[in-house]
């Protein structure tokens, strides 16, 4: 072994060694050698393979072992753990504590009665404790959640056994934490506990600022709520423990959490037992210390942190239990009270850090913990005693307060934040449940809600805290596309914005104050602007002084996106009350936005280059977005200002000044942010406010002009894309609340077609297609103009998708020449994926959206187009190509034909054998073997409309067969036979989306259809697909599936129980291999005939748990062994 194990032995001599090792492990006695060696060797190498051989005896061999062997193995095993167990290797140790409870999992009560009962000694005596802890805790791992090597039956007996064990080993447990807190008393007796208030800064910090709004400041009042747990000893002078107790208390705390991570909440829980523990919690609120160097700490250890940890980690398992008996609702109360305890220590004022910030010096483990404490207790249990007059409430979200703005991290702060969001939505909730008593409950928590709006806004400001805010990152996007700031930022504001659903003007207040001061800075700063030879400079150029304007743009940006999120809060049935605060805010920010367009301070050069022109563009990007955050107020008062001709003038006033500031900027030297920002404002403008004078505003007509002659080409295509749809959607979405005849169409539509014409020019000079067939650098040159066509107009037909039918006819016929256009282009570039793909793509959404103005006839024409230029060499080759553009084209044609099977009317119907052939005869084949994942969820999909959608061509009925209650007539069964097929492949394949899509596909179907109940699939599919779905629960090649599987063949099965019980059992039994006939036979007894869903459920959970156990056991019994 040692050899084996030297770096410089080579490959041929491991091979060599590994073959004699195997052989060795073959021969009849070897577990005997075994036994030997480990008994008489100081070689760990020669320990571990000694026992690991033994391991797989145990759990292979050991029910047709002889007994006397067995009692030798664990005789040996236990007398080698006594006497050894404090001075081999930890991992030596753990092994042998394994081996030792895997024989007790087999064997405990019947052949090995007192397993338990030993353990239980072993961890009353001083000189085992630790051995005996270690058993326990390895003891609830195998036991309560045994391995697949157990039939069910033994491990509910197993699970039975081991709870009626259970408040001795809290007993045991309990017990020797309190040993150990006892055993250092004396330390605090001989020197005096530190005062209460040691530790803490007489001086307020400058992070205290941050809580001088809190509803209550004072300590005193605090420390009567929340009381230290227990009396013999305070919190605040905690006992040193020497190396040998923190080593068992951690393993203690360790045993403790495995038992409370499935024992149930009862009196076995004591009081005795929670205090002992939070003691143990309170460790982790003494600060981190280094190594000490100082001789009186010998043998002591400074570090007691873990301690702590563990603790917490035994709380937040309780806490994890949403059922709570209500005889323990007092011990969660005694939990809580004592818990907040810790929290109000841990929020106290430090004198031994610059910050004063006491959670600095905390470990960042615990501060988890602690933060996941106060989650667990905020979602699952305030609801308990939120009204309890013993729980201070307020009191507590006080304390939760200042631990969220003191945690060092911006992870913890993320952390607590969204237990503030829990505590919100709680509130939300209960608001809307307590109805006429809801102002006394948004009383009672107005103070201190605002209070965190107050601390929030401080947080996110530069100018209060700067210095944690500049070490977030704002270059580096994540995986969600995000910077660390944006992040930030947003979760910042989902609390604000939260808090403003139930205080919106008092959360607005405290927004709009200090956006309108920033705001000034901002508005004053053109005095500042020099225009010379260089160009436009600004004039501050102290370098404090740009570093406060720094800030303050930063600030300013950070309030107006704060701002933009509360435009919810001002619209619907609060629009008239809040109108005053609404409009006061939208000129504001319409002013901010003028300013901005009209300064053009984004061209300003200032001495700090890389940074305030970049500021200035934020600014007026987020100033833009955030009046697009408010276009549905801007379209309720479009409605509202209808009624009086002042605020008419004025709604239109604002809205030309707007867009008149920001159309001009729409050029590539403009920074790529503003205009994206103005692009988005354009489309909520002409979909959401839709002025009627809109397009009677000169700088729309400028944009019209400029759109139709390409200047807007040299624009990012999103922007372009986003421009066109507002321009289109201006002619021809309705104006709000007027009537048809009001509406114009006549010219719009005009208009319409004209900006279509201009727009497609280029595209619509290729009808011409004989001449492109014969000219390649033709075809190659017309190549971008077809995409970029395609594109646009793809664009418009999904957005007007959802629009009334005027504004669809409108579009299709402005758009019939370009589809014409684009049928006729579909031969000619029938090889080249990438164009087809664009084609695919506009088709599909022409299919989507504009159905039925297309009408039947030239839906007919272009589906009939693409199956008779979509052969099955097309196809194959789009599905065999490497390129995703190739998968792109097959799935959009299938999608259009599952369009096709989802019509109603019979107009289609003549489609549906072609459509199931290119189905089943062209694609399926190619498919079915292959890696294909997005074309085989596409197929499935259309196979699954075409069966909900078209039952009657598979099934014809008459209103005769229903009243006669006979069976409907079948037609086309090989069609049907080979779909279902097609299904129950899937189940014999890893892919689980697919999985999952076909077994729900089924379940929906049956549910409409009565699929399981029809004969063809009684007679010829049922015992297969049962067959299947049970030996995919049996390989747990699907488990995440487990639910939904049990669920289907429950539904098989319920149509025909005494059928399933009869035939369908005993076929399924009499093929499963690797089983003999006895087994089979229990197998069959223990499935009881139940016919609920639990009962049935269980039943066959025991049943597929009992096949893997009996095959694991078969395979590893040695060679003429006998079985039970």
């Amino acid at each position: 072994m040692t050899e084996f194990f030297e770096g410089h032995t080579s490959n041929e001599r491991k091979k060599e060694i590994e073959s004699i090792l195997q052989n060795f492990s073959q021969t009849r006695d070897a577990w005997k050698h075994c036994l030997y060696y480990l008994a008489n060797t100081q070689n760990e190498y020669v320990m571990m393979y000694c026992m690991t051989e033994t391991e797989n005896l145990i759990n292979r061999q050991w029910l047709g072992f002889p007994s006397q062997d067995k009692l030798e193995i664990r005789s040996t095993l236990n007398r080698f753990l006594l006497e050894h167990h404090d001075h081999v290797p930890s991992y030596i140790r753990n092994k042998l504590v394994k081996l030792v409870v895997d024989i007790g999992r087999i064997d405990w009560p019947h052949f090995y009665p007192d397993f338990f009962s030993s353990i239980l000694q072993l961890s009353s005596q001083s000189e085992t404790v630790i051995l005996g802890i270690l058993l326990l805790h390895t003891a609830s791992e195998e036991l309560a959640a045994p391995r697949e090597d157990l039939s069910m039956a033994r491990k509910e007996e197993l699970q039975r056994l081991l709870l009626t064990q259970v408040p001795s080993v809290l007993s045991i447990l309990n017990n020797t934490l309190e040993s150990v807190l006892e055993k250092h008393r004396h330390l605090i007796a001989a020197t005096p506990p530190p005062s209460p208030t040691s530790g803490r800064s007489m001086r307020r910090s400058s992070s205290s600022a941050l809580f001088s709004t809190s509803p209550l400041q004072s300590d005193s009042i605090l420390s009567n709520m929340f009381k230290s747990p227990g009396s013999k000893i305070p919190l605040e002078a905690l006992p040193p423990l020497d190396n040998d107790s923190q080593l068992l208390c951690c393993h203690a705390l360790k045993c403790l959490s495995q038992y409370f991570s499935w024992i149930p909440l009862s009196t076995t829980i004591t009081p005795s037992l929670l205090s002992t523990i939070f003691h143990f919690a309170g460790f982790g609120c003494e600060k981190k210390k280094a190594s000490s160097t100082n001789t009186s700490n010998v043998g002591f250890n400074t570090n007691t942190s873990v301690l702590g940890i563990l603790a917490m980690d035994c709380i937040n398992e309780l806490l994890a239990k949403n059922c709570v008996p209500r005889e323990f609702e007092d011990y969660l109360l005694q939990m809580f009270q004592q818990t907040f305890y810790l929290l109000q220590k841990l929020t106290r004022d430090s004198s031994t850090n610059a910050t004063g910030n006491r959670l600095a010096e905390i470990d960042e483990s615990y501060l988890e913990k602690f933060t996941d404490f106060l989650k667990l207790f905020v979602s699952i249990h305030l609801r308990r005693f939120e009204s309890n007059s013993k729980f201070p409430v307020l009191e507590f979200l006080t304390l939760l307060l200042k631990y969220t703005f003191k945690q060092p991290t911006h992870e913890g702060f993320y952390n607590c934040l969204d237990t503030w969001n829990t505590f919100l939505d709680y509130l939300h909730s209960k608001l809307h449940e307590r109805g006429s008593d809801s102002l006394s409950l948004k009383g009672r928590y107005q103070e201190g809600l605002l209070s965190l709006v107050s601390s929030m806004m401080q947080k996110l400001q530069y100018r209060f805290n700067q210095s944690q805010l500049e070490e977030l990152d704002d270059e580096v996007l994540d995986d969600d596309s995000e910077t660390e700031w944006q992040q930030f930022l947003r979760q910042s504001l989902e609390v604000v914005a939260k808090v403003a659903e139930i205080y919106t003007a008092d959360t607005f207040r405290l927004l709009y104050e200090p956006f309108n001061e920033q705001l000034e800075v901002y508005l004053g700063l053109e005095q500042f602007i020099l225009n010379n030879a260089q160009g436009r400079q600004l004039t501050i150029t102290a370098e404090n002084e740009c570093r406060k304007l720094h800030c303050s743009l930063r600030d300013l940006s950070s309030l107006i996106q704060a701002l933009g999120r509360l435009a919810e809060h001002f619209i619907g049935e609060k629009f008239l009350e809040r109108f005053a605060d609404g409009t006061m805010l939208i000129e504001r920010l319409v002013h901010t936005v003028v300013y901005g367009s009209k300064s053009r301070l984004f061209d300003v050069m200032s001495t700090i280059q890389n940074v305030l022109p970049s500021d200035f563009v934020e600014v007026h990007a987020q100033s833009i977005a955030s009046v697009k955050a408010y276009s549905h107020w801007l379209s309720q008062y479009n409605a509202e200002s209808q009624r009086e001709v002042q605020e008419k003038a004025k709604f239109k006033t604002l809205i030309t000044t707007l867009l008149n500031s920001l159309v001009p900027l729409l050029s590539k030297e403009t920074p790529e942010r503003i205009v994206h920002s103005i692009a988005h404002l354009l489309l909520s403008i002409s979909t959401t406010v839709r002025p009627v004078f809109l397009l009677d505003i000169t700088s729309v007509q400028t944009m019209f002009n400029n759109a139709s002659q390409g200047v807007y080409g040299e624009l990012s295509t999103e922007v372009q894309l986003l421009v066109y749809r507002s321009l289109s959607n201006s002619l021809i979405l309705p104006w709000p609340n007027l009537s048809d005849p009001d509406q114009d169409w006549t010219s719009r539509s005009s208009h319409h077609l004209t900006f279509v014409q201009k727009l497609a020019q280029y595209f619509l000079q290729l009808k011409n297609t004989a001449a492109l067939t014969e000219n390649k650098a033709l075809q190659a040159e017309a190549k971008p103009v077809i995409k970029r066509t395609l594109q646009v107009f793809e664009d418009w037909i999904e957005a007007v998708a959802g629009e009334i039918n005027k504004s669809k006819q409108i579009c299709y016929q402005s758009l019939q020449e370009v589809i014409q256009v684009a049928l006729a282009l579909f031969p000619v570039y029938i090889s080249q994926s990438d164009v087809v793909d664009s084609m695919m793509s506009f088709f599909l959404a022409l299919f989507q959206g504009l159905r039925v103005q297309m009408g039947v006839p030239f839906a007919e024409q272009t589906i009939q187009t693409f199956m008779n230029f979509f052969t099955q060499e097309h196809l194959a080759a789009g599905i065999c190509q490497e390129s995703s553009t190739g998968h792109s084209v097959v799935e959009k044609f299938l999608k259009i034909l599952e369009l096709i099977v989802q019509e109603p009317g019979s107009s289609f119907k003549a489609f549906l054998p072609r459509i199931i052939s290119i189905c089943m005869d062209q694609i399926y084949p190619i498919i079915a073997q292959r890696p294909s994942p997005d074309i085989k969820h596409v197929l499935y999909h259309l196979l699954h409309e075409l069966l909900m959608n078209n039952w009657r061509y598979f099934f014809r009925g008459s209103v005769l067969l229903t009243l006669q209650k006979q069976e409907t007539e079948m037609q086309n069964p090989e069609q049907f036979k080979a779909i279902l097929e097609a299904y129950g492949q899937s189940f014999l394949q890893p892919d689980l989306a697919v999985f999952k899509h076909n077994l729900e596909s089924l379940e929906s179907i049956n549910s409409k259809w009565k699929l399981y109940h029809k004969p063809i699939f009684q007679n010829l599919m049922l015992f297969q697909f049962l067959n299947v779905l049970i030996q995919v629960l049996v390989h747990k090649s699907h488990d995440l599936l487990q639910e939904e599987i049990v669920v289907s063949v429950y539904n098989m099965a319920s149509v025909d129980f005494d059928r399933f019980y009869a035939e369908f059992l005993p076929h399924f039994l009499s093929q499963v291999d690797r089983l003999d006939s006895n087994q089979k036979a229990v197998l069959a007894q223990n499935f009881e005939m139940e016919r609920d869903l639990p009962s049935f459920t269980s039943g066959l959970q025991r049943l597929v748990n009992d096949i893997r156990y009996y095959r694991l056991i078969n395979s590893s019994r040695p060679e003429g062994s006998f079985s039970f």
